[in-house]
């Protein structure tokens, strides 16, 4: 049986603002100019450029208009009080147009772009190789060009060779068996850089070696081949023990010394773990670069911050929309607008009605983001000031929300991917967040403070005896920092320091 009820409910719901607004919050500094490129695009509304127009204060010139209206038709519409409104809002008041930079950059300021090279891929270096290999036929050079494409960006071939088959086979239309593939890649095992084709990093240490074992005996340096063929036999033979820092069970194994296995260590040591990085015109490596959002200065013991504006152009209403308004305003009191011209410009008002939304955002997303580093910078005074890590202090999300009054979620979406320049470096918003510890003494200090200490002592200790967490926690204890080990442990983690062990050295 169905039957009818009211209900009563109080739902919370965001706006399209409020998403737009949410969003460019999350947009760092390096990629918001792309986003106004995008916007500027779509909404043909929105014009970059600084506004020319006088702004005019928008009660009065409302109010002049108002007194100057001529008596409307008795069969005027709701939609055209409306459109009224709107065109004296637009027309003669423009309040979206506004400067979104700060002056902190002159107008003859160079515009510093870093040159970008154009060089050759690490493919195509080993492309260029494979012409000295003089295959017999078109068959295999197609073999040997599909096992370079399936080479990684690192140097390594992780494809396996019956996959590689199943690749010639359904878009070469070419067989070929497994030792066939195995044959032809031994061969681009020998290119420059040396390891590249390398299945595993046993393989390609092991390639490497064996280059320079056979670099010695050509020119018969009879020192190191000792050296070298020890080392070969260890990842050859021992590799999980070498992989392990397991030193007295190797010295066991092969019957040597101490100062034998450190020598055949160093050569290991000296190999690259990652082939492709010994290619310096490798153009498939790109470099980043850190656009700082903020930067503090130092000016005589007082800290000043800038808002990064460069990639927030002046943005402004497209003057060529606004003259279309004023032409329908103009033809409404002289009774000569059709019905297609109100069609056109409800069309302008929403256009128009989406480039103030945007502008209104980048605004706000400027004054946000200020709003929570100058908070930031009051509350972690001290660090910037003398860019000691031992003074930053415990802060969490919420102290600063209870500073700016803003949410902790706005916060949040602030401090995500955000860098800002220091005297001592560029720093991520992000670490600066962390929780508080209680000292023996009862005074709360930083979980960065501690991980700051804890990596000085790591650097610090023997590396032929290195500390265990066991007494890591006992030596943080000793100044005062009573953690627990699987804190200690947790932290080191965290700092990307292995256990004691994977740090012993010979």
């Amino acid at each position: 049986m169905l039957k009818q009820h009211l209900s009563h409910k109080l739902l919370q719901k965001l706006s399209p603002q409020q998403i737009q607004l949410m969003k460019l919050l999350q947009i760092p500094t390096a990629t918001l100019d792309q986003r106004i490129k995008e916007e500027l695009e779509a909404n043909p509304a929105l014009d970059e450029g600084e506004e020319n127009e006088e702004i005019v204060d928008e009660e009065t010139k409302f109010a002049e208009d108002e007194g100057k209206e001529e008596i409307k038709d008795e069969t005027t519409s709701d939609d055209e009080f409306e459109l009224d409104d709107y065109l004296t809002e637009y027309i003669e008041d423009d309040p979206t147009s506004y400067k979104l930079k700060v002056d902190n950059y002159s107008a003859d300021d160079e515009d510093k772009t870093v040159p970008i090279a154009v060089q050759d891929t690490f493919h195509e270096y080993l492309e260029q190789q494979l012409g000295m290999l003089k295959l017999p036929d078109e068959r295999q050079v197609k073999i040997a060009e599909q096992i370079i494409g399936s080479i990684d960006d690192d140097g390594y071939l992780r494809r396996e060779p019956i996959a590689i088959i199943d690749d010639l086979m359904f878009a070469q239309n070419v067989t070929t068996t497994e030792e066939e593939v195995l044959g032809i890649l031994s061969k681009i095992q020998h290119f420059d850089p040396q390891g590249t084709g390398a299945r595993d990093l046993r393989e390609c240490l092991l390639l490497q070696l064996r280059t320079k074992f056979e670099l010695a005996e050509e020119t018969e340096d009879l020192e190191n081949l000792p050296v070298l063929k020890m080392a070969i036999k260890i990842i050859g033979d021992y590799f999980n023990e070498f992989s392990k820092k397991h030193y007295q069970k190797l010295q066991r194994y092969l019957g040597i010394n101490e100062k034998q296995l450190k020598h055949a260590i160093d050569e290991v040591l000296k190999l690259n773990p990652k082939p492709a990085s010994g290619y310096k015109g490798s153009g498939t490596r790109s470099t980043l670069y850190i656009v700082p959002d903020f930067t503090i200065v130092n000016r005589d013991g007082e800290l000043e911050l800038n808002l990064n504006s460069r990639n927030a152009p002046d943005l402004r209403i497209n003057e060529h929309y606004k003259d279309m308004l004023k032409t329908y305003k103009d033809n409404k009191k002289a009774k000569k607008s059709v019905k297609s011209e109100k069609e056109a410009v409800m069309f302008i008002k929403q256009k128009i009605d989406s480039a103030k939304w945007f502008i209104d955002a980048i605004r706000q997303r400027q004054s946000t983001m200020y709003k929570t580093m100058y908070s930031i910078m009051q509350y972690q005074y001290d660090f910037f000031r003398t860019g000691d890590q031992k003074k930053l202090r415990p802060m969490i999300l919420k102290d600063i929300a209870d500073i700016t009054g803003l949410d902790i979620s706005t916060v949040s979406r602030v401090a995500n991917s955000k860098f800002v320049q220091t005297e001592y470096g560029t720093k991520r918003l992000k670490d600066f967040f962390s929780e508080s510890l209680q000292t023996d003494s009862g005074q709360e200090v930083s979980t960065l403070e501690v991980k700051k200490i804890l990596t000085d002592i790591i650097e610090a200790e023997n590396k032929k005896k290195p500390f265990s967490d066991e007494k890591l926690k006992n030596i943080l204890r000793e100044k005062g920092y009573n953690i627990a080990r699987r804190t200690v442990a947790k932290y080191r983690e965290q700092l990307n320091v292995p256990v004691a062990r994977l740090r012993k050295e010979l």
